[in-house]
């Protein structure tokens, strides 16, 4: 075993000691110097207290996000160890404990489901939302297939924003920060009458970004950006057991900072089309591999991804005696243009031009018990119609001009049902038992196929299957503390994989059963969670880019199995901390069709595929999953203190990931870095006014947030380098 590995290990060891009792309870017979805040989540359907939820959860509220620089939710990972945010250009592909997808295709999915005060978002380009009004950000980790259902193998994440009241409140922030970075958000609410209540919020955010173009005569800024969006909402109580609360989203964004690629320098070489081939009709030049550097020619599109979403939500709310149901109605559309330069040079060897639009409508009728009974019980129907189009991709190859290769679409539907049970047997013991019945459709596809004859239009014949998954958990329950154990299973549902070579191909569900053990304690100024997990992780749907476009099958089963601790303690009223730490090994058991890629430099035997990279079949069975570090962990720490008759806030956040290999083959990868952020904070007397000076990335740490490869080029965008920022904040 290396140093390295001896040392995560000597710090997991650690992290985990110090959640002993022994070591951080107060003394006997001394007060608690301070007290942490009852955390209230909804990870079960309903509002417990977080401590007696036999789930593990990463809960954050609106002040550890401020104090973090928490902007957009991608921000949450700096924070929870054990997630992370990656993308494949701006498709956003969280992963939980090892679990997550790298596969782009119509009518696909995340692994992740993230809710909006609890509705779905399913679309993956609109996953990485700007936060506001935020109340609480929770993470649910490990599979939630019984209450959630589909496509949360690896978890889900809970955004909760306030509602409208009726007590007249509003905030005003802005901001400037290193990139000409400017930022506008607001927020403010105010009764109607009597039993009406409305609010309205809106944010701005504009950058030049941090890359620069080597090119000459290309542009100069590539990854800047300028996006906005605004929501409001209309609450009704129509009675003392009523209420309607209808909302309305839109999203406007103009972004580059994630489809702006470096080409990926590795082994000695840079990974580009040409590399080694003596024919190529490119030259080198024009070829960045450092550090916020890309290269764009000014004769061709600059890289961007555009996306316009509407978004209409009504929450229906009903309080019956012993019982509370509520109704989820959401319609959103999304419509995207993305332009990418897949080989990522400033010479036109392919261009992209992929249109997406999406539609969405879900229902969900939730009941759950609201009684004293030794019985508590939350049941549930879920429909979800989800249309999702790529048409059409077209291809600009070697100078010449754009014209269609592709277009698909595909409509998935679901219709699910479940039950969860929850029984005293005892004042200490709890048994939870629920089950899940889903019947999910790939319905209404087709694939337009492209050749020198013209286009013809494939119609797929539809597929449905039908899953059950269970939930059994047993959890005791003791002063300030609560142990449990649990088995759960989730799934990803089955799709079409439509451009697959020689016709659309079904690509079967996913599926993992899922083993963890947990102990949670709170009392005073301490609280702290541990688990250990394991799972069995089968029919991983895997994704390859070998000529731009996905291929998605089902080629793998995988082990994973960690631990996990988080503390927080309130040292004094004026100083707490809090630390969490993951370690996690994550195999594939079996992957014996993995891809790798090499450059083809040999133009007898390459052909047509000369000066490009080619994939070919590499056994990966006992790598390192990919996106999946073995140790992750963060530590956070707050000081306030009085000053200028105001209040002065000091606040850092240290976050900490191991190598994280990005291809099935662990061919390209990411060493560990570590990311340091600061922020202070000074508050009016009349605490109705801010100001704050903050740092991201303050040791300015080079790093990459993806890395994908097709037969065009091995590219990177980078993560953000050192910045600062100063915004004043207005409370009226």
């Amino acid at each position: 075993m290396s140093i390295r590995k001896h040392q995560r290990l000597a710090l997991a060891s650690a992290v985990l000691a110090l959640l002993s009792p022994s070591l951080m309870a107060q003394p006997a017979g001394q007060p608690a110097v301070s007290q942490i805040d009852e955390i209230l989540v909804t990870a079960q359907r309903r509002q417990e207290r977080a401590q007696n939820v036999p789930i593990s959860i990463a809960s954050m509220n609106s002040e550890l996000l401020r104090e973090a620089n928490v902007q957009k939710l991608a921000d949450v990972g700096k924070l929870t160890p054990g997630l992370r945010f990656d993308y494949n250009a701006n498709f956003v592909q969280p992963t939980i404990r090892g679990i997550g997808t790298a596969a782009v295709t119509s009518g696909g999915t995340a692994n992740v489901g993230i809710y909006v005060d609890g509705f779905y978002s399913a679309n993956p380009l609109a996953a990485d939302m700007e936060l506001v009004n935020i109340q609480a950000v929770d993470v649910l980790k490990g599979p939630q297939g019984t209450l959630f259902g589909r496509n949360t193998t690896g978890g889900a994440i809970q955004i909760t924003t306030t509602d409208p009241s009726h007590e007249a409140r509003a905030t005003l922030e802005a901001g400037y920060g290193r990139f000409d970075t400017w930022h506008v958000k607001g927020y403010g609410t105010a009764g109607l009458g009597e039993t009406v209540a409305a609010d309205f919020s809106a944010s701005y955010r504009s950058s030049d970004g941090p890359v620069k173009n080597i090119t000459p005569g290309g542009p100069s800024d590539p990854a800047q950006y300028e996006n906005w969006s605004i929501r409001t909402g209309v609450k009704w109580d129509v009675s003392d057991r009523a209420s309607l609360l209808l909302r309305y989203t839109r999203h406007d964004i103009d972004d580059g900072s994630n489809v702006t690629y470096s080409i990926i320098e590795q082994d000695g070489m840079a990974w580009h089309a040409g590399t080694g081939a003596e024919f190529w009709p490119f030259p080198a030049e024009g070829i960045a591999t450092d550090f916020r550097e890309a290269a764009l020619s000014g004769d061709w599109p600059r890289p961007s991804f555009q996306m316009e979403s509407d978004i209409l939500q009504l929450t229906g709310t009903y309080q019956f005696d012993g019982a509370i149901l509520t109704s989820y109605t959401q319609y959103r559309e999304d419509d995207t243009s993305t332009i990418y330069d897949l080989d990522g040079t400033a010479n036109p060897v392919v261009y992209a031009k992929f249109f997406i639009k999406d539609k969405t409508f879900s229902q969900e009728f939730i009941l759950v018990s609201d009684s004293d009974s030794r019985l508590q019980w939350t049941t549930g129907l879920f429909y979800f119609d989800y249309r999702n189009t790529f048409d059409p991709i077209d291809y600009s190859a070697f100078g010449a001009p754009f014209a269609k290769v592709s277009g698909s679409s595909a409509t998935t539907e679901t219709l699910a049902g479940f039950v969860d049970l929850t029984y005293e047997l005892t004042d200490a013991l709890f048994l939870t038992v629920g089950g899940r019945y889903s019947r999910d459709r790939f319905k209404d596809s087709w694939v337009d196929i492209v050749d020198a004859s013209g286009i013809t239009r494939i119609h797929p014949s539809d597929t449905t299957d039908n899953t059950f998954t269970p939930r059994v958990v047993l959890r005791y329950q003791m002063d300030n503390a609560s142990i449990y154990a649990s088995y759960t299973q989730g799934y990803k549902a089955p799709i079409l994989d439509l451009v697959r070579p020689g016709g659309p191909g079904e690509v079967d569900q996913e599926e993992v059963d899922a083993w963890e053990i947990g102990y949670k304690y709170a009392s005073g100024a301490l609280a702290y969670n541990v688990a250990a997990w394991y799972y069995d992780y089968t029919d991983l749907q895997v994704s390859s880019y070998p000529e731009g476009l996905s291929r998605v099958s089902n080629a793998a089963s995988a082990e994973i199995y960690g631990i996990e601790g988080d503390v927080r303690y309130h040292f004094t009223p004026n100083f707490d901390i809090n630390i969490g730490a993951a370690w996690m090994k994550a195999e594939y058991d079996s992957f014996e069709d993995a891809s790798r890629f090499a450059p083809c430099t040999d133009p007898v035997l390459c052909g047509d595929g000369y000066g490009l990279l080619l994939p070919y079949t590499f056994d990966a069975s006992g790598q390192k999953m990919q996106r999946a570090p073995e140790f992750t962990a963060h530590l956070g720490a707050r000081y306030g203190l009085d000053v200028a008759e105001g209040r002065l806030t000091l606040s850092g956040s240290v976050y900490h990931t191991s190598r994280i290999y990005f291809d099935q083959a662990a061919q390209f990868s990411d060493d560990g870095y570590t990311l340091l952020g600061l922020r202070a904070e000074w508050l009016s007397p009349s605490g109705r006014y801010s100001i704050a000076i903050h740092g991201d990335n303050v040791t300015n740490q080079k790093y990459s947030q993806q890395m994908t490869v097709n037969n065009f080029g091995a590219v990177t965008t980078w993560g953000m380098p050192a910045t600062w920022g100063i915004s004043a904040r207005l409370e009226l």
